[in-house]
Order: structure tokens, then sequence, then C-alpha cells
């Protein structure tokens, strides 16, 4: 059975994107901050026949985050799928914002999301093949688009650079990283409904293409 790893799992895009691999007979494991949650998630996940689990972290700590994935590969002989769903949604206009404030944002935005790739990265290229999902969005593409969300813009913008510079570097190895731009507010609408968006997921998952997709 092959494995999903889940980065930012919650009620919105995280478990719905989560649903989706596991309806395509994958196992999930569910990485987030609060144990009580996940523990509630997990629950739902076996209620529907489908083999999940969870770690407890915190994708700003990177510790945590480390030793999550630690214990993964340990329990785990394959990590085929990574999805970095993490963001730090606190709004701030560029010429308000402190570096402290900056720092913070970029360690969820970013950084988790690299070291989560690092630490997949040796089990997928062992099995010479692995996908590495990001979510992206709107801010990412159009920073202006919501400018009270600076950090979001310039944070989901880094991400999309990442994920085309590994793309580049990884597909000697048969590993694809992409990144998924939700174009609108999640929820807003039928077309932005989590289960929806989910499919973008699954799609790049299997068709492997381009290092992004535009949801919109």
């Amino acid at each position: 059975m092959k494995t999903a790893v889940i980065v930012g799992a919650g009620k919105g895009m995280g478990n719905n994107i989560a649903e989706k691999f596991a309806q395509n007979d994958f196992r999930v494991i569910l990485i987030a901050r609060n144990q009580n949650a996940l523990n509630e998630y997990v629950e739902e996940f076996k209620t529907k026949g489908y083999e999940a689990s969870s770690k407890q972290a915190d994708a700003s700590d990177m510790d945590s985050l480390s030793k999550a994935f630690d214990e993964i590969s340990e329990e785990y002989k394959n990590i085929d799928v990574l999805i970095y769903n993490a963001a730090f949604m606190q709004g701030g206009n560029a010429s308000k914002l402190t570096p402290d404030e900056m720092i913070e944002h970029f360690k969820t935005d970013v950084v988790g999301a690299q070291l989560s790739t690092i630490k997949v990265l040796p089990k997928m290229k062992e099995q010479k093949e692995g996908c590495i999902l990001f979510t992206g969005g709107l801010f990412g593409v159009y920073p202006n688009a919501y400018h009270e969300f600076a950090c979001m813009s310039m944070d989901k913008a880094a991400l999309r650079q990442l994920a085309q510079m590994l793309n580049e570097e990884l597909k000697d190895d048969n590993i694809h990283v992409g990144i998924v731009n939700i174009m609108g507010n999640v929820g807003e609408t039928e077309k932005f409904a989590p289960e929806n968006i989910a499919e973008a997921y699954w799609k790049m998952y299997e068709e492997k293409e381009n290092f992004e997709t535009n949801y919109e």
C-alpha cells in the first residue's frame, strides 16, 4: 500500500486532500498541532474504511516536525506522496510588518515545506519514485490581490519558486514536485469547495507533467 503524508491536516483542505488519496488506496498520515483533533480525524477516516494514523507536530517548530518525520520513516517502509498544506494565515500590510513577524510566517509557510521535503527524499530516492505537492494560491501569483496579507503573498511566491526549482532538480530521480495554486477563497462557492479542489492534487499526482497548476 502506498503512503501519503499530509502536513496541515484539518477539516478544510488538508483532510479533503487526504481523503482523495485514501479513496485511491493510500494509507494517510495526518500531521497537525492539535493531538485531540488528530485523534478525531483518524477515527473519522477509519470509520470510512481508510487506513489512517497521525503525528503531532507544529509546522513552525522544526524540532517537532523533524521528530514526526523521523518516526514516520521508522514506522513505514515507503513514503510515496508528501502534501504540504500548512500556512500562517494572519494578515498585515507590507509597510507594517516587523522582521520578527516575517520570520515567523516564513518558518511555517516555506521552511516547514523545505524540511518536510528533505525528510521524505531519502525514501523517495531509494524507491526511485515520489511526488511532493505544496498548497499555493492567488497570493503567490498576484501579490496585490489581497494586499493586507503581505506575508502570505511573499511566502507563497517563495514556495512557488521552491517547487519549480525542486521539480527541475529531482526529475532525474523520478520525483515530481509541484504546487497547486488555489485561485479563489476555499469554500466560497461550489467550485472552490475543498473536496472539489482536492481533485486537482490527485490529477497532478497522476499526470506529473507541470510543476504548477492554477485551480480557478
